[in-house]
């Protein structure tokens, strides 16, 4: 028997409600050609285009304004069904650790999902640098830390992904290939310490020209034509390129962990780690 993917419906309908690819990937915490090939992959089980272009712009048609009550109905369903059989009082205040640029990419999402299935539980985040996350004197402070640990270090956390560390711009500016300007967080970050060290390898010229330790300030800057930076690919936002160039060497893989405390409230910390991995690893 053929099954519809609730992900992809659950995809489909926030395209509808948000009006558009980009909105929605924000939304959900996905790159837009992830949201396209949803959208796709949902046409192409059902054969029927779920959309129509105007302009610039995918606007649900005749056949997907059908399909949205059923998806909405069959949805609420399932949350339904997640809700009567969820462990119950599950509550209390968590602490999550969590790196800039994923709390910017991947947070959104897990918020607003874990929040209406565990409206008892209560966030509190923290982002900063995952060295700083995994220090003795604070890393006792929280729940939760997920941290990007270099592939070569020793740890004791739980590893969620191993990803690509990428260069990242913006592709209608280009790459001044004869010195290479640099856009990158503070000392004690992994991405930076990986491009200094393989940029070191080289004869490649390079200089850092901005520092900031936000994803946000590090998107501006690049917009601004301050040079490019490094990320791992899962945390790639939207409004910015994956770059490959002759003179920028592999970076090579990180490694996402997650680490737990001691937890006063574990059913709620295990929950919301769950949740972290399941968005991550999709």
């Amino acid at each position: 028997m053929r099954q519809l993917s609730l992900d992809n419906l659950r995809t489909f309908v926030t395209v509808v409600d948000l009006g558009g690819y980009a909105k929605a990937g924000e939304m959900l915490g996905r790159s837009q050609p992830a949201i396209s090939l949803q959208i796709k992959r949902l046409e192409q089980q059902l054969t029927k285009r779920l959309f129509q272009k105007q302009g610039q712009r995918q606007v649900v048609n005749q056949d997907g304004l059908a399909l949205y009550q059923q998806a909405r109905t069959m949805l609420a369903l399932n949350d339904n069904i997640f809700k009567q059989f969820q462990p119950t009082g599950i509550k209390g205040r968590l602490r999550l650790g969590i790196p800039s640029e994923f709390a910017t990419t991947l947070l959104p999402n897990i918020i607003g999902e874990f929040g209406k299935l565990y409206p008892d539980v209560s966030l509190e985040v923290t982002s900063a640098l995952s060295k700083s996350l995994l220090a003795k004197d604070t890393s006792e402070s929280f729940d939760l830390i997920m941290a990007l640990v270099d592939p070569n270090e020793s740890f004791d956390g739980q590893i969620l992904l191993h990803d690509d560390l990428v260069w990242v711009g913006d592709k209608t500016l280009g790459i001044h290939s004869d010195a290479l300007s640099l856009v990158l967080a503070p000392d004690g970050c992994v991405y930076r310490s990986r491009v200094i060290n393989k940029l070191k390898q080289q004869t490649q010229k390079w200089r850092i020209s901005y520092t900031n330790a936000d994803l946000t300030g590090i998107t501006a800057a690049i917009k601004q034509g301050l040079g490019i930076t490094a990320l791992a690919k899962s945390s790639v936002p939207e409004q910015l390129d994956i770059i490959k160039h002759r003179s920028l060497p592999t970076l090579g893989k990180i490694k996402i962990c997650l680490f737990s405390g001691n937890s006063a409230h574990p059913q709620a910390s295990a929950k919301l780690a769950e949740f972290i991995q399941s968005r991550l690893t999709h």
